[in-house]
């Protein structure tokens, strides 16, 4: 049982004891990185030189797309906010937009609509996840509503829990194939009230029902919570959950992810990378595509302004964007591309996702050893991982909405020695 609760308030110090790794086959005799051990937990340093060598990169192919610009409404999506995928490989897309739920066929045929907009039994207002639960049960928080919805595999209302906040509101959530849930939380600032200095995250394991049943770890950032400035880059927690119940960690104002096991560092994966300063033309492109977008929409000119004078900005990039738990335990880490790299229909699109992770992924194997780097395609978001599979959103020139699935076309098992 995961249960031991860890505590992260900084840097985690370890003395390094470098200890070379023995070359026992093809790509470990590729591997250009050492292994280190001190108490136990192993140090994995890794070069920018991957195993992989050239034909044994993986690759991704199309193998689903859903989704219309016009014709029939069951195939075509407002906004779609997650994705799941039940044990019989049926597809369920939450369409924040809609509020509602779409199911599809492993084919990709529509079967029926869950929910609606509303605050009645089944109702939904603000979806914020599609959690796939044991059994095929289903559970999504609604953050209007404040409260767990959960339905049965065929798709009926099975009753709600009442959302706790007492111990943090949701930040994330994380699924694994078994149907294990969990949610990282933030304590809730209330505007009336002083900030809240140095305030404590938590990842915690959620019942069928959205009660929490266990404490994977707590940390701070470091910093205090107001409504006064919203900071963009500055430090986050990236995390995921892997089918075996291990954690996979890392804040991201360094290139260090932590592999916990029953609530202990196992293993720490690094890569070098270089920190590259946020510059004022960054920061302006920014500001210029929300100031373009909100007068789009007719918001008024002090609103903008508003909005503009409470943006502010870390003074690096993060070392990265997302940490996911990929096939044959592989972990997958999203670059984030300098802004001045984009062109405009580039920073527009990630303006309007909200989401500064690039198409580049690395890929490190079961081991913690640097694989080499999987391209996504351009405009697509992954929302999670399913064996082989990868599914995630895709826009067109149009700005319209896909659900993708991506097959990985390569050796898996260079992946899980």
């Amino acid at each position: 049982m995961m249960c031991t609760q860890t505590k992260i308030c900084g840097a985690f110090t370890i003395l390094l004891a470098p200890c070379f790794v023995v070359a026992c086959g093809a790509g470990e005799s590729r591997w250009a990185g050492i292994t280190t051990d001190s108490a136990g937990v192993t140090i994995v340093l890794n070069t920018d030189v991957g195993i992989w060598a050239p034909g044994e990169e993986w690759t991704l192919e199309d193998d689903l797309r859903i989704g219309a610009v016009d014709g029939s409404p069951e195939y075509q999506f407002g906004q779609v906010a997650q994705i799941a995928v039940d044990s019989k490989g049926r597809i369920f897309v939450l369409d924040g937009q809609a509020q509602h739920i779409q199911v599809y066929s492993p084919d990709g045929v529509y079967e029926q609509t869950i929910g609606a907009r509303g605050g009645g039994p089944g109702e939904l207002q603000a979806g914020l996840a599609l959690l796939m639960g044991p059994g095929d049960t289903l559970l999504v928080p609604d953050g209007q509503n404040l409260r767990f919805n959960r339905y049965a595999p065929d798709g009926s209302s099975a009753g709600s829990v009442k959302m706790d906040l007492e111990d943090g509101s949701p930040r994330a959530f994380k699924t694994t194939a078994s149907g294990v849930i969990a949610e990282q939380i933030r304590p809730v600032w209330v505007p009336s009230l002083p900030d809240i200095e140095n305030p404590e995250d938590a990842i915690v394991l959620l019942a069928n029902d959205g009660t929490v049943t266990d404490t994977l770890m707590t940390f701070s950032l470091g910093a205090s919570m107001s409504s006064r400035a919203v900071t963009l880059f500055a430090p986050e927690p990236a995390w995921d959950i892997t089918d075996n119940l291990q954690l996979l960690f890392g804040i991201n104002d360094d290139y260090r992810i932590t592999l916990y096991s029953d609530g202990q560092p196992n293993r720490i994966i690094t890569k070098p990378f270089e920190r590259q300063p946020i510059r004022e033309a960054d920061e302006e492109a920014i500001k210029s595509e929300v100031r373009r977008r909100w007068t789009h929409v007719g918001a008024s000119a002090g609103a903008i302004s508003r909005q503009l004078n409470r943006m502010q900005f870390a003074d690096y990039f993060p070392a990265f964007n997302v940490i996911e738990a990929g096939p044959n335990g592989t972990t997958w880490v999203q670059h984030i591309p300098p802004l001045s790299e984009l062109s405009e229909v580039e920073l527009a699109s990630i303006v309007v996702r909200g989401d500064f992770g690039g198409p580049d992924w690395d890929v490190f194997d079961a081991q913690g050893r640097f694989l080499g780097v999987v391209t996504m395609p351009p405009d697509f978001t992954l929302k999670l991982f399913r064996d082989d599979r990868i599914y995630g959103v895709w826009r067109d020139e149009l700005d319209v909405q896909y659900v993708l699935r991506l097959r990985i076309v390569g050796d898996l098992g260079l992946g899980a020695t």
